[in-house]
């Protein structure tokens, strides 16, 4: 098994990377959120890796944390999830906002991501809600349900679903605001006033 690689990053693709590790070169698929790390070629650079065994074809997985790759792993274990919808989601959202997704039950937030409809983001949070408790503690606040309203008028908008839950977790929690101003404060937060 190769449980991690440290080497030089010969190559940056959409969604791999190709890794020189002693003149051997490991085409490693990545989510975005792992390739935005990375940093330019030659760089020296270490992910921790997961190794997809097929009949016809082996694939190497990497990631900047191992709480990105537990998560990976969570997720391929979702019966009609395999490594390709995970890698999706993992680039939609950062780990902690699918927790917290999961945990809380919005299954409407994690339909958001590619390729994820709303029968497969309720069975992933039908499979993994109750392990993802246990072993991500501090999985912060869930997602308020209206929120994930807010995230879906923004994502209309041509937002990625990360842009989004990141401009929408800096919202003041008050009940007292319209959908039509949240999203209008969340759009301030994105073009940075």
């Amino acid at each position: 098994m190769i449980a991690t690689l440290k080497g030089t990053l010969e190559y940056r693709g959409v969604n791999s990377v190709i890794i020189n590790v002693s003149g051997i070169g490991f085409q490693v698929y990545v989510p975005g959120s792992t390739l935005s790390q990375l940093g330019t070629i030659d760089n020296r650079v270490s992910l921790y890796t997961h190794l997809h065994l097929r009949e016809d074809n082996a694939s190497l997985y990497g990631f900047a944390t191992e709480a990105e790759l537990a998560l990976f792993r969570n997720l391929i274990s979702v019966s009609g999830i395999g490594p390709k919808a995970a890698l999706a989601l993992l680039s939609a959202m950062d780990p902690q906002q699918l927790v917290i997704a999961i945990t809380s039950d919005n299954s409407g937030f994690i339909s958001q991501a590619p390729g994820i409809g709303k029968k497969m983001a309720k069975r992933i949070v039908v499979e993994l809600k109750s392990k993802l408790e246990k072993e991500w503690e501090g999985a912060a606040l869930p997602l308020a349900a209206e929120n994930a309203d807010v995230v879906a008028a923004l994502t209309s908008l041509g937002y990625s679903v990360r842009e989004a839950s990141q401009a929408v977790s800096n919202l003041p929690l008050s009940s007292e605001l319209s959908l039509e101003e949240k999203v209008k404060q969340a759009l301030q937060q994105l073009a940075g006033g």
